[in-house]
């Protein structure tokens, strides 16, 4: 899903708007027993919104991974976890 602003809405205003909307889209999401996904990944976009829909363990579990095979983050650094 990707939102669209309205041509008469103000940047600044759909900033707002925009992440309030993907928080309560991606919650919802959750409940329905689905995830946050792309057709690359995760990425930098719906990064911030990783822990609406996955617990803590999952994610920690995500992050060794990351660093078990990639200890020199040189694989997408930054993308999904801060470098």
């Amino acid at each position: 899903v990707t939102p669209m602003k309205s041509e008469s809405m103000k940047p600044e205003d759909w900033e707002e708007t925009e992440h309030g909307l993907l928080e309560e889209l991606y919650r919802h999401v959750r409940t329905l027993g689905g995830t946050i996904s792309g057709e690359h990944g995760i990425g930098r976009k719906r990064a911030k919104y990783l822990h609406l829909v996955l617990d803590e363990p999952t994610i920690t579990t995500m992050r060794a991974l990351k660093r078990a095979l990639d200890p020199n983050n040189v694989l997408n650094p930054g993308v999904i976890f801060e470098t």
